[in-house]
């Protein structure tokens, strides 16, 4: 039964993605307006979820392409996640689990300019046809996080998604 705790990524979704922005830039633009599309299917027999997840900016210029293999694993009461990071030629790996009606996920990389980071995220919100989620992020081993570093809501479009 687990392993179904992710489905709600399965079909096609429409994306509000809203980056935390702050300084100079962005009193004087503001926030950039990024859309994208999120498609998941079944995978694994079953026992996981392929995605892909698309954001362009206002323009349509790509500005992050990642692809996901989710595996739950029974024994460990847990998913194990890997994501390749298309654009930057990275592949990182999160695990979640279903906690208190949310999904949530935590991750350890490094940041474009080769620092470690950190990342919490969690899928909200969730219905037949939207759900919310939210990252943060740490560069300091988790003593300190930045808050609502990305905030997408996704809206169906479609309730199968083709590969």
């Amino acid at each position: 039964r687990e392993a179904t705790q992710f489905d709600f990524l399965i079909g096609q979704w429409e994306l509000e993605v809203t980056p935390k922005v702050s300084g100079l830039a962005a009193a004087i633009h503001g926030a950039p307006r990024l859309v994208g599309a999120w498609k998941g299917w079944h995978a694994f027999d079953g026992f996981g979820v392929e995605d892909e997840l698309r954001i362009v900016d206002g323009s349509g210029n790509p500005v992050s392409l990642s692809h996901s293999l989710r595996l739950y694993d029974g024994k460990a009461r847990r998913w194990t996640i890997a994501v390749a990071d298309v654009y930057r030629g990275r592949i990182g790996t999160a695990s979640a689990q279903w906690q208190d009606g949310e999904m949530r996920s935590t991750s350890s990389g490094t940041s474009p300019d080769g620092k470690p980071t950190q990342s919490r995220s969690r899928f909200f919100e969730i219905g037949a046809d939207r759900f919310r989620m939210r990252q943060d992020r740490s560069s300091d081993d988790g003593a300190s996080w930045d808050e609502g570093v990305l905030t997408i809501v996704a809206k169906r479009s479609a309730a199968k998604a083709a590969r």
